[in-house]
């Protein structure tokens, strides 16, 4: 079935005429009309866009043309421009607003041949880490519906991980990448800041958002990160690094890599099954030739707290734009005041009002210095922690997430207990690095676990390098929800 397919394999039968396009392309839109009335993933797709796109591509393989992902079906998270197509946020207020223009990602994507559908599931303007916060109803775990997918990627990763798609693209801010891929068993990769563009991408908060690939399998990641990686002089974040050949890295060998066990992330609350899985993941490394050993960073402890007041403020800023007065939905008022209010009332959710509440606050007169200033300083201090790591290790492996997915609702009244999903990936955005999460086991009840992995800063090929190698040497990536 070609829905089941990673782009490796897809390409390799596209190119040998194995296979048609069009025929993977109609199999994965057939799959999310088996499965999507479960899981919810996708909000929108226009299956004869997505046909025409894969007739295209056929007749660009025809032709003799060769590209990274030609005729490959691409999903994409709601907060990514595609011209022409809807562009929501997972939020009322956008209401029935359409692209006028393509991210950077989407042009290099369609440069590669990719066949680009749907819109995919997520937090509201991607605040939340269980995908319950969209305006279109929650998104559900493939492995058991009753539970949350992560998020704000939640429908990304659904779609990956249910065959839905071949690969999705989608925004990781405080671990919106890698905690859905963990949770739903599939490959979820955060790039160094400034290595991908983000223009065209709807900013949630500028100094911590990041695009990067979910896919089946470390190989697709790299795939991926090869075809959006590189300069673009309309972000003025991105950073002009050559983009080094991320395939070559996957050479099944970690001899001689050094990992690093943070000692600050054995924290009170890691569900026992996601502490033994990492431990044996990593075990499994270093009998592959890793050498492994601690290492400390010791301003952990103040990650959160850190990161909730920049990622607040940022989007405060960020979403001041959403008034209803230039595009998306409008509620009228006797005022323009009124109108503003109402409209921002009514179109906003509860936690991205409850964000933009707190971000105001933190920014406010009399607090600034007190709150937003003091956490730009701790920021630097995080990241040289990490810094100096990097000077004893190439890696530092963890849990990607403290527990196996939760039941929807399981904490939607308990915002603080919501934010501790996140513990062990935000410092990565806080710092500016490279993650990856991995499948590398189940629980007992059957839900997917992932560890992490992290890399200095445009350390992706060492990444992946590692995170290919464990997974040649295991199962987990092969295992596939029983859905549909």
């Amino acid at each position: 079935m070609p829905h089941t397919l990673t782009i490796s394999q897809l390409t390799d039968k596209l190119a040998q005429g194995e296979l048609s396009s069009r025929e993977a392309t109609q199999s994965c839109l057939d799959r999310i009309a088996a499965v999507d009335g479960q899981l919810n993933a996708f909000i929108s797709h226009d299956p004869e866009d997505a046909l025409a796109q894969a007739d295209a591509a056929d007749a660009a393989l025809a032709s003799g043309k060769s590209k990274p992902l030609l005729g490959v079906p691409i999903a994409m998270k709601d907060v990514i421009a595609v011209n022409g197509h809807p562009l929501n946020c997972a939020s009322k207020i956008l209401g029935d607003f359409n692209s006028p223009y393509d991210a950077t990602v989407t042009e290099k994507l369609r440069e590669a041949g990719a066949v680009i559908f749907g819109r995919v599931n997520m937090d509201e303007f991607a605040m939340g880490s269980s995908t319950e916060n969209s305006a279109f109803g929650p998104a559900r775990n493939p492995w058991n519906p009753d539970c949350i997918p992560g998020g704000s990627s939640g429908g990304s990763a659904v779609a990956v991980a249910a065959d839905e798609c071949i690969a999705s693209l989608a925004s990781d801010t405080g671990g919106s990448i890698r905690q859905p891929a963990a949770l739903c068993g599939c490959v979820g990769l955060k790039p160094t800041y400034g290595r991908v563009s983000r223009y065209g991408l709807v900013a949630f908060a500028s100094s911590l958002d990041q695009v990067g690939p979910l896919t089946k399998d470390v190989r697709d990641a790299a795939t991926m990160l090869g075809v959006i990686a590189g300069e673009d002089k309309r972000d003025s974040t991105n950073v002009p690094e050559p983009v080094p050949d991320y395939i070559a890295a996957l050479t099944g060998d970690v001899k001689g890599l050094k990992i690093g066990l943070p000692k600050e992330y054995q924290v009170e609350g890691l569900d026992p099954e996601v502490k033994a899985a990492t431990e044996a993941a990593v075990a499994k490394l270093e009998k592959q030739g890793a050498e492994v050993k601690e290492i400390s960073l010791p301003h952990t402890q103040y990650a959160i707290a850190t990161y909730y007041i920049i990622a607040t403020a940022e989007a405060s800023t960020n979403l001041a734009r959403f008034e209803g007065v230039r595009y998306g939905a409008r509620v009228d008022g006797a005022s323009p005041e009124e109108m503003n209010r109402a409209t921002r009332g009514a179109g906003f959710g509860e936690e991205v009002k409850r964000r933009i509440i707190l971000g105001t606050y933190v920014l406010s007169s009399g607090y600034y210095d007190a709150y937003y200033l003091r956490a730009q300083k701790v920021r630097t201090l995080i990241r040289q922690d990490f810094l100096n790591a990097f000077k004893e290790v190439d890696l530092i492996a963890s849990p990607t997430t403290p527990t196996p997915a939760f039941k929807i609702g399981e904490k939607a009244n308990d915002p603080l207990q919501m934010y501790l999903s996140d513990i062990f990936t935000i410092s990565c955005n806080v710092a500016g690095l490279c993650g990856i999460s991995i499948p590398c086991g189940f629980s007992v009840s059957g839900l997917p676990l992932g560890l992490q992995l992290l890399g200095k800063p445009f350390g992706e090929p060492d990444l992946l390098r590692a995170a290919h190698a464990y997974e040649q040497a295991t199962e987990w990536h092969t295992k596939r929800p029983k859905i549909g």
